[in-house]
């Protein structure tokens, strides 16, 4: 019988008010039941939030770098338990077991990211145009966070916001998405164990409707970080706006690659099948619009057909397998509407377009990998995020109309130009309309120690990873120190008037 799961609120496994809970099945075989989990309510975040104030205001006075050794030991933690974690990761939300090991080390990294942060939680000291001042800036801890993150990175993701704000003296209140409770599950408990107090971490289980929603509207929440759609995170932004909060945004993505004549052709084919069918396509940063030189754009299109032709299909714990199956049937779904709308706008289906059905794929969510080709500008398939293993092809004739091309979608995050044309690579990097540019690799592979986001309606304006989402979870302030043993009139007694 497979095991009820609970909340974590106020230093406690919990049930759920509502008394409700949802099935957790594996989207490689929907037989496979992986637990069931809270489906929470207003009521289960208005007691997480009271406990998540209270676990602030202890949790804000441990010394910085004591923070950071809590990371720190979270990080070997994860080391510990990363096959475990990856397994299980794998069985929850489908993507192969060599990418969940990866979806892993980059918590690893982000934990140790964050410990050495705990020693350089840095402010700055400026002379005082007084005699006998001292000025200075420190960074604050701001209060309760609202974690919401997706399904398709279930360790990755949350520790980039999540460590951040706890090594900033923040609480936390922590929604993962339904599709993956039982990876969230297992990092809360990793927290705990490495001496997160009880109450600076709560876990709350369900559906965004009435988990995120109530968090995002709660009054105690002063600051909110997401990802997911950008229509979900237009909405928590008027939210927001209204309640005067702090907002980070990490939203959708329509990635270009664009490849060169000049270009190394066999790492580029690499590239596109790394970038477009990893995680099945199912990455904000995926490889979704391949941009071709029209000098090298047929006999690379024949070599892409046939390696694609080539992908299996499968369960990702299996070492044959290289595509795994899509999240659930709604995203199934969503991929099938968008290759029949290619299709009737007269797009040319090269290879896939197809659900995958039969033997070990009958009981799971699986689609083919699919190569559109003579994908025009502007269309439905250039132009909106499907968000699952299709590659819409492009033709150009220079770099300047691939940049345009590129540029010319709502989104921003990520973008990848492949030649050996240093001039090239200079003027793409300062042209692409993205919060992210490779050379010479695919549009996936952010690592932990840099900023990532985007622009345009990808995001708006927060970084995360790197050094600057710390400043995202803390506040300046501002410190002057009067030695003088009068009154010091700034500005007026500084100058003759």
């Amino acid at each position: 019988m497979a095991k009820t799961f609970k909340n974590f609120i106020a230093g406690a496994w919990v049930a759920p008010f509502t008394g409700e809970y949802y099935e957790n099945r594996n989207p490689a075989d929907w037989r496979d039941l992986i637990g069931r989990f809270p489906s929470s309510g207003k009521r289960d975040v208005a007691r997480a939030v009271r406990s998540a104030a209270r676990g602030f205001e202890a949790w804000r006075r441990v010394p910085v770098p004591q923070r950071g050794d809590v990371l720190r030991r979270i990080g070997d933690l994860l080391v510990r338990d990363k096959e475990d974690i990856a397994r299980s990761m794998t069985r929850e939300m489908g993507k192969v077991l060599a990418e969940t090991r990866g979806d892993v080390q980059e918590g690893i990294d982000t934990a140790y990211y964050a410990a050495g942060e705990g020693r350089r939680r840095m402010g700055y000291t400026v002379p005082s145009e007084l005699r006998n001042k001292f000025a200075m800036t420190l960074r604050r801890p701001i209060g309760v966070a609202g974690i919401i993150t997706p399904f398709n990175f279930p360790m990755a993701i949350p520790t980039w916001k999540i460590f951040p704000a706890l090594l900033c003296g923040n609480a936390v209140v922590f929604k993962p998405s339904v599709d993956v409770p039982h990876t969230g599950t297992r990092l809360v408990e990793i927290l705990l164990e490495a001496g997160v107090p009880p109450e600076a971490v709560q876990l709350v289980h369900g559906r965004g409707s009435s988990v995120g929603d109530a968090i995002v509207a709660h009054p105690q929440v002063p600051l909110i970080s997401y990802t997911g759609s950008t229509e979900v995170g237009s909405r928590l932004g008027e939210t927001c706006g209204r309640m005067h909060k702090r907002l980070s945004l990490e939203m959708g993505g329509k990635n270009a690659m664009i490849v060169m004549d000049d270009a190394d052709l066999d790492l580029a084919l690499e590239g596109v099948l790394w970038g477009a069918f990893g995680t099945t396509g199912q990455r904000c940063t995926a490889t979704s619009r391949l941009v071709l030189h029209r000098k090298i754009h047929d006999r690379f299109l024949r070599r892409l057909a046939d390696r694609v032709e080539k992908l299996r299909l499968g369960d990702g714990l299996l070492p044959t397998t290289d595509v795994g199956p899509m999240i659930n049937e709604a995203a199934l779904r969503n991929t099938m509407r968008y290759v029949a709308i290619a299709t009737d706008e007269g797009d040319e289906l090269v290879t896939g377009g197809k659900r995958a059905r039969g033997g070990k794929l009958a009981h799971g969510w699986f689609h083919q990998p699919t190569v559109f080709a003579g994908v025009k500008p502007r269309s439905h398939l250039e132009q909106e995020e499907v968000f699952g293993p299709v590659l819409a092809v492009l033709r150009v004739g220079s770099l300047d109309e691939a940049i345009r091309v590129n540029n010319d979608v709502r989104y921003g995050l990520s973008s990848a130009l492949y030649t050996n044309d240093l001039r090239s690579a200079y003027k793409a990097i300062e042209d692409l309309d993205a919060g992210i540019t490779y050379v010479n690799a695919p549009t996936i592979g952010a690592e932990a120690h840099l900023p990532f986001g985007g622009v345009k309606e990808t995001g708006n304006g927060h970084r995360e990873g790197g050094w600057q989402v710390y400043d995202f979870f803390s506040e300046t302030k501002v410190a002057y120190i009067d030695c003088s043993g009068v009154l010091q009139r700034a500005q007026i007694d500084t100058y003759d008037v």
